[in-house]
This record gives structure tokens, C-alpha cells and sequence, in this order.
């Protein structure tokens, strides 16, 4: 099957392109990128006055399955990430079982095809449980298809083992992809430590418990001379760390979720539990310290953290419900209202950081619009605003704080291997 979309502005940060261009997509591939493409049999996209983006690639994403698919599924998380413009999503292993053996990961590649919509990339745990007391069989993980190992929800305490992870990772070639808490700090909190907390009487967790862990692995960093990637950054300290690091020239990155652009810790003043995240959603002072971050590059990627929860988990009080929001169907549109509305990112330096610079760190040759590429695609229309409603969501699950937001922007198509795999018109038919 041919499709040619016509007139769209093309953006490609990997390229630099910024131009109103036709694209010629045969099978699962881009054949022709040119002005005025004539293809006759080809089924026509009208993109006039929209913007043409590579496909989203997050690299955190939580499926729930296997083990928990009554909050998501790879069929519901896959169908959630095409509407939010997103063809390539990295589910993390903190499942049931977890992702520590081959076993698991060919499990989530089969149903991935049988099932998804979308291109799913398992990451593997660096522990056998995610317990942090010996380390999975990295190798046979690495031969089965994961692109990256974590025990992301939990942090390697013990030293010794994080830094033979690191050796075997840098000899597997692949990132670690830390979740950066020291839990005898954290805790027992359940929000923020600060003003907020001691003005609702709730437990704090401190800007020091991710810091502290960010400073060990950083360390470690310097002895093994690994790839690491710092998961969801939140605090300005952590921010400075990693600064530092790159000056230093080693090889670390790190990633940023929408929520902690977009909400403070003043948020949780609601007691509405789905302010409920962790990292805790910290006060304005480390908002402008990330958003500072992403301008000059500390901060390389923006990942969604999608993190669907039950309705009735997410219905107990604040203490007690879980972490995690989804994510997937609003993070291109906060993005544009948190950053590229105000001046703080261009938007093609934005998508870059939704594209190009997850696909490079996970060494997979997605996030680019190029001739003989695989066609992943998003139709955008900047100029519209869109409600976010509980009933559209495509997740399973809906514990999102923006319901009733308006935001900026709408993915009008999503392209994935030359297919068609959300358009609001394949949404309508959904609905029926």
C-alpha cells in the first residue's frame, strides 16, 4: 500500500528540516521525501497547515503486563501511545513476573505483535525480582531483545552489584536506566519535603533522597565508563550533578517527564491522589531548574513515565494509593504548553528531545524522517486545542490530573510502518 502525504511541514530535528514537503510512503517505508510527489495510486494525506513529525519514541512506559493487564495491556498501552503520536514505546520491567528472563521478554515481543499497534521495546531488569540482590542474566536478556536494563520503581543499594551492572552493560553496549532514590530516605513520604508538606501534615520525601543517589551512580559512572541514564530528573540538585558530569565528559543522560514541567508540589493541596507520582512533584524552584536543564542540554529526553493504576487503588487516600499517572496521550501537547509556547524549547529542539535523542541513547534507528527509513509518522495540527476528557482516553486505566485541561495541539494521525494506526476517524469508528 502507497501513501503520499502532500503539503505538511516537515520537521526532522536529525535532519534539520523545517520545510513544507511532500512524503511518498511504499510498505513499511519511506520512499520519496520532495516537493510536489506525483503518485496517482497512492492514498492521499492532506497535511496542509499541519506539521509532519518523526514518530514519538518513549523510553518509559509501563504496560502492566504481564501480571496486572486490569490497568493496562500491550493492546490498551499501544493504542494509548499511537494517539499521543508516540510508534516506538519502552515498557519497564517492574511487571508480573518482572522482565528477568528471556522468557518474559519473548512473551512481550509476541504479544506486541499479535496485539500492539505500535513498536514495543522491552527493558530488562538488572536484578534477578528487581529485588537487588544478584544480577539477571544480562547477556541471554540482551540476545532475547531488551534495549536497556532497570529496576526502574526500585534503586541497586548495593554498590558492589550496581557497579558490575555497569561493566556488563558496558560490554552489552546497552544503557542502564536508573531510578535514582535512596529509600531509607524516602521512606515512609509521600509528597514533596517542604512548605506544602508541613502545611498538610503529610510525610515529605526530600530533594536529597534522589541526589544522593544520583551523586553513587554518577560515581560509578567514573569508575566503569558505562552509558547511564538518569530516570525521571526532578530535582534542581540532581540537575547540577549531571551538569557536572558532562563537563566532566562522561557519558550520561537523563530524561524528564511532562508532569514534572507542568505541576508543583502546590498540586497535591487538592489531595486529588493522581498528583500522586515519584518521583513527588517538586516546588516551582526545581521546575525552572529542569526546564533550564532541557534548554542547555543537561537534560537530553522527555519520557512520559506512563504509569496506569485501578480506579479503585487510585480511589483510597493519600497516604496510602499508589505512585504514577498516565501520560501518553498528553505529553506531546504539555510539552508545547510548558515549553514551546513560553520560548523555553523551539519546537523542533522539543521533538528532538521526544525523537532523535531517545532513539540515539537506545541505539535503535528510529525518531528520523529520511528516504528508505522506516515510516513513523505524526500528522500534527498546532493550531487546535483539545479538551482532555476521562471517556477519550484509549488507556486502560485514567488516573490523569489534566482531565478538564485544555491544551494545546492535536495528533490528527499516527503513522507506523507505512500503516495507519490512529487517525480521529479510525478514534470515531472506536467509539461506535
Amino acid at each position: 500500500m502507497s501513501i503520499l502525504i502532500k503539503k505538511g511541514k516537515v520537521i526532522d530535528p536529525a535532519s534539520g528540516c523545517e520545510e513544507v514537503l511532500d512524503i511518498l510512503i511504499e510498505g513499511e517505508c519511506i520512499k520519496k521525501i520532495d516537493e510536489n510527489i506525483k503518485s496517482p495510486n497512492a492514498k492521499l494525506i492532506d497535511a496542509e497547515g499541519k506539521v509532519v513529525i518523526p514518530g514519538l519514541v518513549d523510553m518509559h512506559t509501563h504496560l502492566r503486563q504481564p501480571g496486572r493487564e486490569d490497568e493496562e495491556t500491550i493492546r490498551t498501552g499501544s493504542l494509548a501511545a499511537a494517539k499521543g503520536g508516540f510508534t516506538t514505546i519502552c515498557c519497564m520491567p517492574n511487571t508480573n513476573p518482572p522482565v528477568d528472563t528471556p522468557a518474559v521478554v519473548n512473551y512481550i515481543y509476541r504479544e506486541a505483535k499479535k496485539w500492539g499497534v505500535v513498536e514495543v521495546l522491552p527493558v530488562g531488569a538488572i536484578t534477578v525480582g528487581r529485588k537487588g540482590e544478584r544480577l539477571s542474566e544480562m547477556g541471554r536478556l540482551k540476545k532475547a531483545g531488551v534495549v536497556g536494563f532497570s529496576d526502574d520503581g526500585s534503586w541497586v543499594v548495593d554498590s558492589h552489584l550496581m557497579r558490575r551492572a555497569f561493566e556488563y552493560t558496558k560490554m552489552l553496549n546497552v544503557p542502564v536506566i536508573s531510578h535514582c532514590e535512596d529509600h531509607s530516605l524516602s521512606k515512609g513520604g509521600v509528597m514533596n519535603e517542604g512548605y506544602y508538606s508541613t502545611l498538610l501534615g503529610l510525610p515529605g520525601i526530600p530533594a536529597e533522597a534522589e541526589e544522593i543517589a544520583v551523586f553513587r551512580d554518577l560515581t560509578l559512572l567514573k569508575l566503569t565508563n558505562c552509558k547511564l541514564h538518569i530516570a525521571h530528573i526532578s530535582t534542581r540538585g540532581a540537575v547540577e550533578l549531571v551538569k557536572k558530569a558532562k563537563k566532566d565528559n562522561l557519558k550520561v543522560t537523563s530524561e524528564v517527564t511532562p508532569h514534572h514541567l507542568t505541576l508543583s508540589d502546590e498540586a497535591v493541596k487538592s489531595f486529588d491522589t493522581n498528583t500522586k507520582v515519584n518521583p513527588p512533584l517538586r516546588d516551582k524552584s526545581d521546575i525552572q531548574a529542569l526546564k533550564i536543564g532541557l534548554k542547555e542540554g543537561i537534560i537530553d529526553v522527555i519520557a512520559t513515565d506512563h504509569a496506569p493504576h485501578a480506579q479503585q487503588e487510585k480511589e483510597l487516600g493519600y497516604p496510602d494509593a499508589p505512585c504514577g499517572i498516565i501520560g501518553l496521550e498528553t505529553a506531546l501537547s504539555l510539552v508545547i504548553k510548558e515549553l514551546v509556547e513560553p520560548g523555553v524549547l523551539t519546537f523542533k529542539d522539543a521533538v528532538a528531545k521526544l525523537t532523535i535523542n531517545p532513539s540515539r541513547i537506545l541505539g535503535i534507528d528510529r525518531g528520523e524522517i529520511k528516504e528508505g527509513g522506516m515510516a513513523n509518522l505524526a500528522i500534527v495540527d498546532l493550531s487546535r486545542v483539545w479538551e482532555v476528557k476521562e471517556e477519550d482516553f484509549f488507556s486502560l486505566s485514567k488516573n490523569s490530573p489534566f482531565i478538564g485541561w485544555n491544551l494545546p495541539a492535536k495528533v490528527e494521525l499516527t503513522i507506523f510502518k507505512g500503516k495507519l494506526v490512529y487517525s480521529e476517524e479510525l478514534e470515531r469508528m472506536r467509539k461506535l
